[in-house]
């Protein structure tokens, strides 16, 4: 805890308005949110790569963001971090009653379904109402696939969903029939929304295939960028570029890292 008392220090100190850092004192709220979410996702690319010694200096940058938002609470009167704190703990206790107060589930479904009632229950405590919808809470914020999938959970929970992958593999050869035919003749909104549709897709076929659609696709980025990066290597020991080199010429140097991958 002296760690914990100690960084909340230097936090304050950072934030004096007479003697702190004037970069920390030019921040708010909206002002953190791009760095709060870039530390998340170092954080993850910490885990991805296997380096847990990187991954301690990550979740380090990451609990900074914590206190900072925490510091600009305490100074507006809101919260200070032992209030975020405690509201967590809260959270973990009320949600696990199974865990804390002795109930039992008969199923994991059981178990989920208390969780789902325990987070609604919550948002008419926040706002006095219940939630008009069952995609309520899941975050406008969060990227694109992860909101896709969770979107996609939410609804699963109350039936409406394929019953097996198969359904979700004909719904993708709709969604790329409708995207050829308005690439044929559509407008560029029309183009847009029939390749969103196919994302969409596409990531209801991972979820039903028990993949993470945000990590698949961060995987096939490292895989593009480690054959690319292969070809600019192979051209780049003959004394040439890019620009010196055919497509042709480069699609064999990419099955070249294929197979040596492989």
């Amino acid at each position: 805890m002296e760690n914990t008392r100690r960084l909340l220090a230097i936090m304050a100190r950072l934030r004096d308005p007479e003697d702190g850092c004037p970069w920390d004192l030019q921040q708010d709220f909206a002002s953190l949110v791009p760095y709060t979410l870039e530390e998340a996702y170092e954080v993850a690319d910490a885990i991805e790569r296997g380096d847990l010694h990187d991954l301690k200096s990550e979740l380090g940058d990451l609990l900074l963001q914590v206190v900072f938002h925490s510091r600009l609470g305490e100074e507006q009167g809101l919260f200070d971090f032992d209030a975020v704190a405690g509201a967590i703990a809260d959270k973990l206790v009320r949600r696990h009653p199974h865990v804390f107060a002795g109930m039992e589930f008969a199923s994991d479904e059981e178990r989920l379904h208390y969780w789902e009632n325990s987070k609604r229950d919550e948002h008419k405590d926040k706002t006095g109402e219940h939630p008009e919808s069952v995609l309520d809470g899941v975050a406008a914020a969060l990227p694109a696939l992860m909101r896709a999938q969770k979107l996609q959970k939410r609804a699963s929970r109350v039936g409406f969903d394929w019953p097996d992958p198969e359904g979700v593999f004909a719904k993708i050869e709709e969604e790329l029939a409708e995207l050829r035919a308005a690439c044929a003749g559509g407008t560029r909104e029309h183009v847009e929304e029939e390749i969103g549709d196919l994302l969409f897709a596409a990531v209801n076929l991972a979820r039903h295939l028990k993949v993470d659609a945000e990590s698949a696709l961060q995987a096939g980025n490292r895989k593009f960028l480690r054959r690319f990066q292969h070809v600019e290597s192979r051209l780049a020991s003959q004394g040439r570029s890019l620009a010196d080199a055919s497509l042709s010429e480069m699609d064999a140097l990419w099955d070249e890292a294929k197979v040596l991958e492989s």
